[in-house]
């Protein structure tokens, strides 16, 4: 995943458990996005991921806790445009 993900993508939360470092409870919210700020290369402990994803909450986190969100698709939306209106003059 982490040659798909890059700075500014969504990613969501799939897995809220304890850090698998520390033990520590972690406070990520299973089921909530996350903008990624950066992507480090760097083997994560567990052995699971080859990259860890630093979201802005304490230091970095394991990509195998986030599933990459799809961009949002650009739609074309038509605009009105506007016309001066003619006026009759009547006498």
């Amino acid at each position: 995943m982490s040659d798909a993900v890059g700075p500014g993508d969504l990613v969501l939360c799939v897995n809220a458990a304890p850090n698998h470092a520390t033990g520590r409870p972690t406070p990520l919210q299973a089921g909530e996005t996350y903008r990624v700020i950066a992507v480090m290369e760097f083997a994560c402990p567990c052995g699971r991921s080859d990259a860890l994803l630093d979201v802005g909450i304490d230091f970095a986190w394991c990509q195998t806790r986030f599933r990459l969100l799809p961009k949002p698709k650009t739609q074309a939306r038509t605009r009105r445009v506007s016309a001066p209106k003619e006026k009759e003059t009547i006498r």
